[in-house]
């Protein structure tokens, strides 16, 4: 499973970073980084939790 965003409905409300900051991080333009797109089997429901917790519904699974 992977986790991808779409940057075009991404406003870096850092929703996500606050929840999993080893996945996801703001660069130095506020703009959101995915930092391991790759989730291990024992984190795939917390990533679901992160994805609907995203304001804008930016984030996905595949």
């Amino acid at each position: 499973m992977r986790i991808k965003a779409d940057f075009d409905l991404c406003e870096s409300n850092a929703v996500c970073v606050g929840m999993a900051p080893d996945v996801f991080d703001l660069d130095d333009d506020d703009y959101l980084v995915i930092l391991n797109e790759e989730v291990p089997a024992e984190r795939e429901e917390e990533m679901r939790q992160v994805v609907a917790s995203c304001p804008k519904s930016a984030l996905s699974l595949e």
